[in-house]
């Protein structure tokens, strides 16, 4: 690790990324602030060889990364330095056409949670020439310097980066999934999530951050020279003393019976098992405003039986401004028929029905026929 940071860091004070003959990059990449945050260790302070949260190689990429994602998505618009944006993973990106992640911009935020947390526990903060950028977009009058925990400049920089933090988790809140869920990525210009839905990253970026925003810290890695850099990058060994397990034998109470002989469904005259339910994926295009949520409602239990409190609610994790879907499966009988409406549910809880006739569907009853999709648009 400390290769990599010696090998990558420039003397514009943030990262520049091998892009392997691609030209277009300009470096600043979220990557740089995930590899602060998983270096993070108290018992290194604020080492700038570790790229630990609170050094001044790491605030001044900080600053670098989240300064690039300002003026290219338009739900940054008019948010100046020092005030949280959200971020993605680097400007030039072009998966999904671009767009903030929900672990990037939460990564923003844990960095400066692990910086006040160091600082409060050594009782000072430093400011160099390097940091001195960053430190001036959140209190202007802040020069280089050592500030003790007593000063009133030190209070006033714990409390701007908190704020500067907590906006970014606003942020995340503002464009999670009205249910709280929170997928991939959300669109740069209107918030909507989309891509990937319920992505475990995201939601281990959340617990990480109010972890460290409560103070709770990870164990420490810190190991003899771990801090030095090399004057070479090579790899080396670890000794250790291995013994072999001695306990060899699955248990007997745990191991299958070989003589145990196991059920074989029936299948059909055909050999074929026909499923007795089919997960069913309702795709409905619909454009929606910032608030409202689309449920499915109709005349089965599974679906409501026509009302909109109990109805399924659709998710837009891959709705976009060109193609405004919203899907949900629903596990329905085998081969039952089904009558099924489209519902807006709007900021204020009133609803929008689709206009008549109800929608009509029978579910596939077939030889091996377990999903089926249906795609809709609003009428």
């Amino acid at each position: 690790m400390l290769c990599y940071l010696q090998s990558f860091w420039n003397s514009n004070g943030r990262f520049a990324v091998a892009n392997q003959g691609i030209n277009y990059r300009n470096g600043r990449d979220v990557a740089t602030i995930l590899g602060s945050i998983h270096t993070f260790d108290p018992a290194f302070g604020c080492d700038a060889n570790t790229f630990q949260p609170c050094s001044d190689k790491a605030l001044a990429n900080h600053k670098a990364v989240t300064d690039s994602f300002r003026s290219i998505y338009r739900i940054n618009s008019g948010k100046g330095k020092g005030v949280a944006v959200a971020i993605g993973r680097y400007s030039e990106d072009i998966y999904y056409n671009g767009n903030p992640w929900y672990l990037a911009t939460l990564a923003a935020a844990e960095q400066l949670y692990d910086a006040i947390y160091v600082w409060k526990q050594q009782g000072s903060i430093t400011v160099t020439s390097l940091s001195l950028a960053f430190f001036q977009d959140l209190v202007s009058s802040v020069n280089t310097g050592t500030y003790a925990s007593g000063s009133s400049t030190f209070t006033a920089i714990i409390n701007a980066v908190s704020t500067y933090a907590d906006g970014y988790i606003n942020i995340v809140a503002t464009y999670a999934q009205p249910d709280g869920g929170l997928p991939e990525q959300f669109e740069r210009s209107s918030g909507t999530p989309l891509a990937a839905p319920h992505l475990t990253w995201s939601y281990a970026a959340f617990r990480s951050v109010v972890d460290r925003r409560d103070g709770k810290i990870p164990y420490s890695w810190k190991f003899g020279s771990a801090n030095t850099l090399p004057n070479t990058c090579s790899a080396y060994a670890v000794g250790g003393k291995y013994a072999l397990a001695t306990a060899t034998s699955f248990p007997a109470s745990q191991t299958p019976n070989p003589s145990a002989t196991v059920p074989i469904p029936s299948a059909s005259p055909t050999g074929c098992v026909i499923p007795s339910e089919v997960l069913v994926n309702f795709n409905e295009r619909v454009t929606t405003a910032w608030g409202q949520t689309v449920k499915i409602v109709g005349n089965v239990a599974a679906l409501g039986n026509w009302s909109p409190n109990n109805g399924v609610r659709l998710s837009a994790s891959g709705y976009s401004s060109g193609n405004p879907l919203w899907s949900i499966a629903v596990a329905l009988p085998a081969g039952q028929t089904i009558s099924y409406k489209y519902v807006k549910i709007n900021a204020d809880g009133s609803v929008a029905w689709e206009s008549d006739p109800n929608r009509s569907y029978t579910v596939p009853s077939s030889c091996g026929t377990i999903t089926a999709d249906r795609w809709d648009n609003w009428q």
